[in-house]
């Protein structure tokens, strides 16, 4: 192993933003985005899970298939497939059809700049 060799990447440790976070919050931090593994006050030490699968909030009126791109939409505060304005953020591993509210996701590890932006 490279003698530099730090970490994965997996998982990466954060300092909790403001108002803190609870285990299984979706986390943005500058442009590292994951999940929260353990509740953690504002300034505290939390580990984001930026690559794993997991179940998140989605548009209900958006049919998913597994495959499907998955874009996060900031101010909805949910996973759609609008490209526009949005971040992608991963490809989803099941199905999520009309009026279902959530779907499992694997995380692409960051978040880049927003679509079209």
């Amino acid at each position: 192993m490279a003698k530099n060799f730090k970490q994965t990447g997996r998982y990466i440790d954060v300092a909790a933003p403001t108002g803190g976070v609870t285990s299984g919050d979706l986390v943005k931090v500058g442009q590292i985005f994951g999940v929260a593994q353990v509740s953690a006050a504002e300034g505290e030490a939390v580990a984001l899970d930026t690559e794993g699968v997991h179940e998140v909030p989605a548009a209900s009126s958006v049919v998913i298939a597994a495959g499907d791109a998955l874009f996060w939409d900031v101010a909805d505060g949910n996973f759609n497939k609008s490209a526009a304005g949005n971040h992608y953020l991963g490809i989803a591993v099941g199905p999520s059809a009309n009026g279902v509210t959530t779907v499992d996701i694997r995380l692409n590890g960051a978040m880049p700049a927003a679509a079209g932006a």
